[in-house]
């Protein structure tokens, strides 16, 4: 098995998550967060799009929470507008694709709500 060790850009990868926090690049977040290329911040839901789509990215992940979900269609409708994919999933799936997408130096954003 050939082993590779991963470089990150100055965005930072998602280490870990538990009830109701996040772990991103070695520090710890409590409730939902948005994780940018240019930093980790608070993360006020659905209703706060105009960071996300400020943002130089291509896509944003959306984590849901525990369980896959949909995201409301004016959430969607507003970065869509702004030209960004939107991809919902399960936050656990979504921290694993951000991380795995990171890696490979793509435009991506995530945002967060807790398990």
């Amino acid at each position: 098995m050939r082993l590779n060790e991963v470089t990150y850009t100055d965005a930072k990868p998602v280490d870990g998550y538990g009830p109701g926090f996040f772990r991103v690049g070695g520090e710890v977040f409590e409730g939902p967060v948005l994780v940018m290329p240019t930093g980790v911040h608070s993360w006020g839901g659905y209703d706060d799009t105009c960071p996300i789509a400020k943002a130089d990215i291509d896509v944003v992940f959306v984590g849901t929470g525990a369980d896959v979900a949909h995201v409301p269609a004016k959430f969607r409708e507003t970065l869509e507008e702004s030209g960004l994919g939107v991809e919902a999933m399960a936050s656990p799936a979504a921290c694993r694709t951000y991380n795995v997408l990171l890696s490979e130096g793509r435009r991506v954003a995530l945002a967060l709500l807790p398990v």
